[in-house]
Parts: structure tokens; sequence; C-alpha cells
């Protein structure tokens, strides 16, 4: 049997090499997003309330991760406010742990951006691991990411589920109806304001992913958190939840309100007299 020429052999082995990487690349992709995963849960929390004189006592309302200090918990404004909203009595804090491990602890709300749909909570006690925010102002289209977060958790429980989702566009906050009588209160009060850019993602998020934050799935840094209801109701009033499409408010209006709760806790006591 005649040997192949050498650039003929040289070729096929370049194919071969390439086909396995090639094969090998999703399995490298997976095992990377399944360590991120792993250290990623330990800050992702439920945001709830509780009450000693409900069965049960906790209520879950949404999704919140922790950041900075590892005693602040970032999540949606919207999922604090139906707190606020539903039982002034009822004590508002975080939920930890998984299934019936479930354990309770109590915030403070400090800081709510309704423009932005953002909320700030504080803790008091020992801190829990904390994620790093990613430059948001990097972050394209057709960029891989994560979202890890407590969907439908009344009736799942509180089990961790993580989404692959794809940045499919970066589009303003609200877009403007074609009929001004189809403008409700909340969508002039919207266009009234200057206009800022939210993250478009392939990917369906459900009741109870709100707060969740979205991630690198190979660094684990957070360039945006999940927002279910507010950016949706203004850009898709006519479509029915979930659809196929969820939004991520950029990272960058996170960095702000924890800066700001960082100046506010600076300032002394005495201040201002």
């Amino acid at each position: 049997m005649k040997a192949l020429p050498q650039t003929l052999s040289s070729a096929l082995m370049s194919c071969l090499a390439l086909a396995l990487a090639l094969a090998s690349a999703p399995c490298r992709a997976d095992d990377a997003l399944a360590q991120v995963i792993a250290r990623v849960k330990p800050s992702i929390v439920g945001v709830g309330s509780w009450q000693k004189t409900r069965t049960p006592p906790m209520h879950f309302i949404g999704t919140g991760f922790v950041a900075g200090d590892g005693l602040s918990v970032l999540t949606c404004a919207h999922v604090i406010q139906k707190l606020l909203d539903a039982n002034p009595d009822e004590v508002i804090g975080i939920l930890t742990g998984q299934g019936e491990a479930t354990q309770f602890r109590p915030a403070k709300v400090q800081v709510l951006d309704t423009e932005h749909d953002l909320a700030l909570l504080r803790l008091a006690g020992a801190p829990l691991p904390a994620l790093a925010l990613g430059d948001a102002a990097t972050v394209r289209e057709g960029q891989a990411m994560a979202f890890t977060g407590f969907p439908l958790a009344t009736l799942l429980g509180l089990y961790h589920v993580t989404h692959r989702a794809t940045v499919s566009s970066l589009t303003p906050v609200v877009t403007p109806s074609d009929n001004a009588q189809r403008l409700d209160p909340r969508r002039l009060a919207q266009l009234k304001k200057a206009p800022y850019i939210v993250f478009q993602l392939d990917a369906t998020a459900y009741p109870g992913s709100s707060g969740s934050p979205l991630f690198d799935p190979e660094t684990g840094l957070v360039y945006g958190i999940v927002n279910m209801v507010y950016v949706k109701g203004l850009k898709e009033a006519a479509i029915s939840t979930p659809s196929g499409i969820t939004y991520a408010i950029p990272g960058s209006h996170m960095q702000t309100i924890l800066l700001k709760d960082k100046c506010v806790s600076c300032v002394p006591a005495s201040a201002g007299r």
C-alpha cells in the first residue's frame, strides 16, 4: 500500500484535529457553565416576606443576588413594591437554602430605583458570598449569557434553575405606540424620560425569575438583572406572558445604586445637622 503524499497526509491530519476540537468545544463550554453555576448559586437568594400568623409564614415573590460587601442584595423594584403594597405588617427579607431547608433572613429596603426597576436590600449579620459585576458597556449582540433564579418557586419550591440566553438586541426600554390612544400613563411617563438601553434575550423567563443575575457562562461576572414584568409591560403589552423574549437591566444601573448606598453609608450621623 502506497503512503499518502505528505501534503495530503498533513491536510487530513489538520481536518481531523479541527473535527476533534469542534466536537470537544461544547463539552468544555458545558463544563465551564457547570462550574460557574456551582459557584454563583450560594449568592442567589429568594426575595419575600415573613408574617408569623400566616400559613406558611414565608412568602416568595422574586429572585435577588448578593453583591458588594456580601450584605447588599439586588433585585427588581416591582418585586419589593408588591411586598410593600401587600401588607405593612410583613417583614421583608431574603430566603436562603433549598426546598424544605429554606430559611428567612430579614432585610432593610435601602434603595428603590423605580425608573430602572431596581432595588437594593441591606442585611445585618454575617455576609454572604457576593457576585462581581462586569462592565455592561462591553456587552454585544450575539454574546452568550446565562441567568439563574427561582421560576414558579411557589409551585416548584426554592430550587435554583439556570437558563442559557443570547443577547439578541440592545434595545430602548420603551417603544412608542403607533396609536397615541394606546399610550397609557405608564408609557407616557417613560417617554418623558431619557431612554436607556436594556438587553433583549432569546430566552423565556417565568414569574419568579425577576431579579435573577444575568452572567457570563464562563466567568460568572454579572452584566445585568432579569426583568420579567416592568420592561415587558412597556414593550410587549400585546404579548401574553411568558413569551420567548426576556429583558435584563444593564449592570451599570446596579453599580450606580451600590455606589449611592456606599456614599450614604459613609456620611457621618452628625452631617447635615
